[in-house]
Protein backbone atom coordinates (compact mmCIF):
# COMPACT_ATOMS: atom_id res chain seq x y z
CA UNK A 1 0.00 0.00 0.00
CA UNK A 2 2.63 2.59 -1.00
CA UNK A 3 1.29 5.97 -2.34
CA UNK A 4 4.40 8.03 -4.24
CA UNK A 5 3.37 11.70 -4.48
CA UNK A 6 5.53 13.25 -6.83
CA UNK A 7 5.55 17.57 -6.98
CA UNK A 8 7.63 19.53 -9.52
CA UNK A 9 7.55 23.36 -10.74
CA UNK A 10 8.46 21.62 -14.23
CA UNK A 11 5.36 20.59 -16.58
CA UNK A 12 4.46 16.81 -16.82
CA UNK A 13 3.77 15.77 -20.26
CA UNK A 14 1.05 12.74 -20.54
CA UNK A 15 3.97 11.35 -22.29
CA UNK A 16 6.87 12.03 -19.03
CA UNK A 17 4.21 10.87 -16.74
CA UNK A 18 3.28 7.52 -17.93
CA UNK A 19 7.34 6.68 -18.48
CA UNK A 20 7.54 8.27 -14.54
CA UNK A 21 4.92 6.07 -13.53
CA UNK A 22 6.07 2.76 -15.09
CA UNK A 23 9.46 3.00 -13.61
CA UNK A 24 8.25 4.44 -10.21
CA UNK A 25 5.95 0.86 -10.50
CA UNK A 26 9.21 -1.03 -11.31
CA UNK A 27 11.12 1.10 -8.34
CA UNK A 28 8.67 -0.20 -5.58
CA UNK A 29 10.33 -3.14 -5.59
CA UNK A 30 12.98 -2.14 -3.44
CA UNK A 31 10.66 -1.19 -0.40
CA UNK A 32 9.25 -5.12 -0.81
CA UNK A 33 6.63 -3.77 -2.27
CA UNK A 34 4.49 -3.98 -5.64
CA UNK A 35 3.18 -2.03 -8.51
CA UNK A 36 -0.52 -3.82 -7.84
CA UNK A 37 -0.80 -1.92 -4.65
CA UNK A 38 0.98 1.56 -5.85
CA UNK A 39 -1.00 4.54 -5.64
CA UNK A 40 0.42 7.24 -7.72
CA UNK A 41 0.17 11.39 -7.64
CA UNK A 42 1.24 13.69 -9.71
CA UNK A 43 1.45 17.62 -9.08
CA UNK A 44 3.45 19.48 -11.75
CA UNK A 45 3.61 23.93 -12.23
CA UNK A 46 4.22 24.14 -8.27
CA UNK A 47 5.39 26.74 -6.80
CA UNK A 48 8.55 25.12 -5.51
CA UNK A 49 11.24 27.05 -3.59
CA UNK A 50 14.69 26.16 -2.98
CA UNK A 51 17.65 27.44 -1.79
CA UNK A 52 15.59 30.84 -2.15
CA UNK A 53 15.27 30.21 -5.73
CA UNK A 54 12.62 28.72 -8.20
CA UNK A 55 14.87 29.44 -11.21
CA UNK A 56 15.47 25.49 -12.38
CA UNK A 57 13.08 22.21 -11.98
CA UNK A 58 12.78 21.21 -8.35
CA UNK A 59 11.02 18.28 -7.02
CA UNK A 60 9.58 17.10 -3.45
CA UNK A 61 8.75 13.65 -3.62
CA UNK A 62 6.94 11.96 -0.50
CA UNK A 63 6.79 8.40 -0.12
CA UNK A 64 4.31 6.83 2.39
CA UNK A 65 4.20 3.06 3.48
CA UNK A 66 2.16 1.06 4.94
CA UNK A 67 4.49 -0.40 7.65
CA UNK A 68 8.55 -0.23 7.31
CA UNK A 69 11.67 -0.65 5.27
CA UNK A 70 15.17 -0.76 6.44
CA UNK A 71 17.92 2.33 5.59
CA UNK A 72 19.13 0.33 2.96
CA UNK A 73 15.97 0.05 1.43
CA UNK A 74 15.51 3.76 1.25
CA UNK A 75 18.66 4.69 0.41
CA UNK A 76 18.36 2.35 -2.63
CA UNK A 77 14.54 3.94 -3.08
CA UNK A 78 15.79 7.70 -3.17
CA UNK A 79 18.63 6.98 -5.84
CA UNK A 80 15.87 5.17 -8.37
CA UNK A 81 13.12 8.31 -7.21
CA UNK A 82 16.26 10.38 -8.15
CA UNK A 83 17.62 8.41 -11.73
CA UNK A 84 13.82 8.91 -12.77
CA UNK A 85 12.69 12.37 -11.89
CA UNK A 86 16.39 12.93 -13.40
CA UNK A 87 16.23 11.26 -16.91
CA UNK A 88 12.36 11.96 -17.61
CA UNK A 89 12.14 15.61 -15.89
CA UNK A 90 15.72 16.84 -16.38
CA UNK A 91 15.69 17.45 -12.40
CA UNK A 92 19.50 17.77 -10.99
CA UNK A 93 19.91 15.03 -8.13
CA UNK A 94 20.73 18.11 -5.50
CA UNK A 95 17.64 19.45 -6.36
CA UNK A 96 15.29 16.87 -5.56
CA UNK A 97 14.02 16.20 -2.03
CA UNK A 98 12.46 12.72 -0.86
CA UNK A 99 10.85 11.82 2.60
CA UNK A 100 9.57 8.66 3.82
CA UNK A 101 6.54 8.41 6.24
CA UNK A 102 6.07 4.97 7.98
CA UNK A 103 2.24 4.39 8.28
CA UNK A 104 1.05 2.18 10.95
CA UNK A 105 -2.61 2.36 9.79
CA UNK A 106 -3.91 2.56 6.72
CA UNK A 107 -7.59 1.84 5.14
CA UNK A 108 -8.61 0.83 2.11
CA UNK A 109 -12.06 -1.03 0.53
CA UNK A 110 -13.82 0.04 4.14
CA UNK A 111 -11.15 -1.51 6.87
CA UNK A 112 -8.06 -1.44 7.60
CA UNK A 113 -5.25 -3.14 7.43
Amino acid sequence: MPFISTKTNTQITKEKEEAVKAKLGKAISALGKSEGWLMLEFRDDCRLWFKGKNDRPLAMVEVSLFGAAGRAAYEKMTAEITDILSSELGIAPGDIYVKYEEVENWGWNGSNF
